[in-house]
């Protein structure tokens, strides 16, 4: 199993059958591929709700999600405008959004549509979900691919929302926000604690029964 496929499939065990979900683009796409896809209603922001995997053969190339990736439709699917889409997230009836980032701090600010002096497209969906969704998912790489933390004190990178991320998965760790910071509970792969503490600059705590797990 790839780094993406593992922080994808744990991303999955967060969610609760019969929510509306919505999938960023990177590795939150490849969610759907450890759920019982009947029994959870994925949303895209360019206009569909009921969305599927799809099968090679069967590919419409008129029906894509926000990232322009092919994706198939559920029975019972509905479509939309896009300006409904946002709607329904403004409004608070998108359930989770699992996003990708650039960077998270420790305050639990998301930066995750801009890299200063590179090109910028937009900052498309993203500022809609992290305010509008009930819950936020956050799905990175620890560390960037200069080997510099994402998971950091403070953003240097435009941040998204003002919005809290709830949950931070990465390829070493999850991260639960619980009251005023970030508590580590659980290790990914072969990670260890050393080496969350060495790639890491946010500050967080540890949970009690990870501390007990790591002891024994």
């Amino acid at each position: 199993m790839s780094i993406k496929e593992m922080i994808a499939k744990r991303a999955a065990k967060e969610l609760t059958p019969h929510s509306i979900i919505n999938l960023g683009i990177g590795i939150p796409t490849l969610v759907p591929d450890y759920l019982d896809q009947s029994q959870f209603f994925l949303h895209t922001e360019n206009g569909l709700l009921g969305v599927t995997s799809v099968e090679e053969d069967k590919i419409d190339p008129l029906l894509v999600n926000a990232g322009k990736l092919p994706v198939g439709e559920a029975i019972g699917a509905s479509y939309f405008h896009s300006a409904d889409s946002f709607a329904m997230i403004r409004g608070g009836h998108v359930g989770v959004a699992i996003l990708g980032a650039l960077q998270v701090d420790g305050s639990g600010l998301v930066a995750n549509w801009a890299i200063p002096g590179k090109d910028i497209i937009g900052v498309g969906g993203a500022m809609d979900l992290l305010s509008g969704a009930k819950k936020i998912i956050i799905t990175m790489s620890h560390v960037s691919k200069d080997g510099s933390p994402k998971f950091v004190e403070k953003c240097t990178f435009p941040i998204t929302s003002t919005r809290i991320a709830d949950v931070i998965i990465t390829d070493l760790a999850v991260f639960i926000w619980e009251e005023e910071g970030y508590v580590l509970t659980e290790l990914m792969g072969n990670a260890t604690l050393t080496e969350v503490k060495e790639k890491t600059t946010a500050p967080f705590s540890i949970s009690e029964e990870l501390l007990q797990k790591e002891e024994s």
